[in-house]
């Protein structure tokens, strides 16, 4: 397995190496066997998140001061990609690693040191985020859910979609307007950042309705009626909470990236042990130009959106501006899993589309990086109009 035998990415730091080792350890304990079986019943990888809680990988990003590691988005997004590139599906929780990035800078002391050690222990899961609503979309300044201050509470209203683990999360960070938006000069002002806790919350005033979808993902919908929120479980300062929010979607969209490169080698690994195994008409596939160019150009697409990512995290660490280079990760990097997953299923043929290949399954989870956690076309016009000066599109 030439592919799978790469050296760890050049001039990387030996900590990052190492985890790297740690991680393909602990994903071997989870074969294609295991995977296959929760797609199957829709299930959520209960073993697979408790044994990367308990082996410290989803607590990197929090400081050690409050319990986690604090080696920083380089570390993350390395976990990320090896356990895709495992056959793995991070999705199930790589939500814990950079929510709480809101409450860490946005937070106040009490609130960091009232969550942060819960979460980086694994005693406190926030897996779930709550902004997205069936009217608005993208278009996250004109969501709906409000957030009215009742003395030393928030009584919220309204409907997010598309909360991802939000039944197996303990906490919810929810972005609600609490200024109507005919009240504001911008529509950016008017809307904040609460913690909810979920265990409190279910049954008092908020319902998850689980989504069932192609793929294996945990999705739902959320309603809230009349539920009183502690007003000091509100980030930072009432009104700023778009800020807060668009703060850590860099982080996101790193990570995202980390776990689509993943993705991509997977599928290169596979499309290329087959191509020299499979023989037809007397001589391996791969011999054919027609089998070896598609999967050459993948690799070419997937080390160049790795370089995009990679530097992406570096700058995200060191503290410098990177939304351009955050945007266009995710892009190079969304696109190369999705055409080495196509092509890696063209080159299996009809045994790409069988379950025991866990090409079918891997095929289907990374087609979710085109849309989500943001679409593919919007980072188009972010990099036209940012990036470019070009006039805003939307």
């Amino acid at each position: 397995m030439i592919l799978a035998e790469q050296p760890s990415p050049a001039g990387e730091r030996p900590e990052i190496q190492q985890i790297r080792e740690a991680v393909r350890a602990l994903c071997a304990r989870f074969p294609g066997a295991y995977w296959r079986e929760l797609d199957r019943a829709r299930a959520y990888p209960k073993e697979f998140v408790a044994a990367l809680t308990e082996a410290g990988m989803l607590s990197v990003l929090i400081p050690e001061e409050y319990g986690g590691s604090g080696l920083g988005l380089v570390a993350a997004a390395a976990i990320l990609e090896e356990v895709q590139k495992s056959g793995g599906n991070g999705a199930a929780c790589h939500a814990q690693m950079y929510i709480m990035g809101t409450i860490l800078r946005h937070g106040s002391e009490a609130q960091k040191r009232q969550w942060l050690p819960g979460i980086a222990l694994g005693a406190l899961r926030l897996q779930a985020f709550g902004v997205t609503e069936p009217s608005a979309g993208t278009d996250t300044t004109a969501i709906r859910t409000t957030a009215v201050r009742d003395g030393e509470r928030y009584i919220v209203n309204g409907q997010k979609v598309w909360t991802s683990r939000a039944e197996h999360s303990d906490l919810l960070l929810l972005l609600a307007r609490t200024t109507p938006r005919d009240q504001v000069a911008k529509r950016t002002e008017g809307l904040s950042v609460f913690v909810v806790d979920m265990r409190e919350a279910v049954g008092h005033g908020l319902t998850i309705r689980p989504i069932r979808t192609m793929l294996n993902h945990a999705t739902t919908e959320v309603f809230f009626d009349n539920l009183a929120v502690p007003a000091a479980n509100l980030i930072g300062v009432e009104g700023k909470g778009f800020r807060y929010i668009l703060d850590g979607m860099n982080a996101e969209r790193i990570l995202i990236a980390a776990e689509c490169v993943g993705d991509a080698r997977w599928f290169l690994t596979r499309a290329s042990d087959y191509a020299r195994e499979r023989v037809v008409f007397g001589r391996p596939i791969g011999q054919n130009q027609g089998i070896q160019f598609p999967i050459a150009r993948s690799y070419i697409e997937t080390e160049a959106a790795a370089l995009m990512m990679q530097r992406a995290a570096s700058l995200f660490e060191a503290g410098q501006p990177c939304g351009a280079e955050a945007n266009m990760a995710k892009l190079l990097a969304a696109d190369a899993s999705w055409k080495a997953a196509d092509m890696c299923l063209q080159t299996h043929g009809g045994f790409g589309f069988a379950e025991d290949y866990d090409i079918e399954r891997k095929f289907r989870e990374t087609r979710l990086y085109q849309v989500a956690p943001i679409s593919t076309n919007l980072i188009l016009g972010y990099v036209a109009e940012h990036v470019l000066g070009l006039p805003r599109s939307y």
